[in-house]
């Protein structure tokens, strides 16, 4: 799961990394701690060039209300062990509620880290993620837009496509991780020419060892805080960084895959 993340705004650095233009509406407050419900920023397949504030947990346009559906597994139902060997086909492609956004409705969801937890503790136990090497990226996501039957209000939503873990997640012992796209294949994902069959070979894991964990504060399990002291290392001068080179053999336990009603996802790291 990914259900909680952190975007930092600095219109200027999204410019210049993700080659949008200034965006002409007022400008969404940064947040440490974004949640389910609460509005980010992403950049969407049919306007590449703005930034569009949209709505964390999708809604499917044939929806008859709000589902807030954060995250969309890559495998759909075909591996609900969470095998982190899979090799079998995208799932995702015939899901009901994504199988139309994965082909036509696909968007970055700009992020500077995200949270999780292990399987059992989940955000009783956070840790910030982010990229080694870059200090904002973008999540693979999809997105729709709902329109309430009743108010006419219009609400655009999107969410987080995850996959098996990497070897980062595995070091905390969560089941799955986001799929983290490469800078050079952001463009290939919002383009709607690319054949189904390569849009489905970008949702892999993310190298492991290109990311740092740091144990985090409680704190971040509550939706309603979004301050950057969330993204502090609970002890900073004992910074957790797993060593991944030599656990790359782990394997997963106790990777139940139960549900709870509108659970917020973790993100988070050390901000810059």
């Amino acid at each position: 799961m990914c259900g909680r993340f952190v975007q930092i705004i600095d219109i200027d650095l999204f410019v210049k990394r993700f080659g949008v233009n200034q965006p002409k509406d007022q400008v969404i407050d940064s947040s440490y701690n974004v949640a389910p419900g609460d509005l980010a920023y992403v950049i969407t397949n049919d306007k590449p060039k703005e930034l569009q504030a949209f709505q964390f947990g999708l809604t499917p346009s044939w929806a008859k209300k709000p589902m807030y559906l954060i995250n969309a597994r890559a495998e759909g139902d075909l591996n609900p062990e969470n095998d982190i060997n899979f090799s079998g086909e995208a799932g995702i492609a015939r899901k009901p509620a994504f199988r139309t956004a994965i082909r036509s409705q696909r968007c970055l969801v700009i992020a500077n880290a995200f949270y999780e937890g292990p399987a059992k503790e989940k955000l009783s136990k956070p840790y910030l993620i982010q990229r080694k090497d870059e200090e904002v990226f973008s999540f693979a996501g999809i997105w729709d837009t709902w329109v309430n039957d009743r108010t006419g209000e219009v609400s655009n939503t999107f969410s987080v496509i995850t996959t098996v873990a990497n070897e980062a997640t595995q070091q905390i012992g969560h089941p799955r991780s986001p799929v983290i796209l490469n800078k050079k294949d952001e463009k290939r994902w919002l383009d709607m020419e690319l054949p189904i069959e390569k849009v489905l070979e970008l949702l892999k894991p993310f190298p492991g060892d290109l990311l740092k964990t740091e144990a985090v504060s409680i704190q971040v399990k509550d939706p309603k805080n979004k301050n950057r002291d969330l993204i502090i290392p609970i002890d900073e001068s004992k910074v957790t960084e797993f060593d991944i080179s030599v656990k790359k053999d782990l394997r997963l336990e106790g990777m139940g895959s139960g549900k709870r009603k509108h659970e917020p996802p973790e993100i988070q790291g050390k901000l810059f």
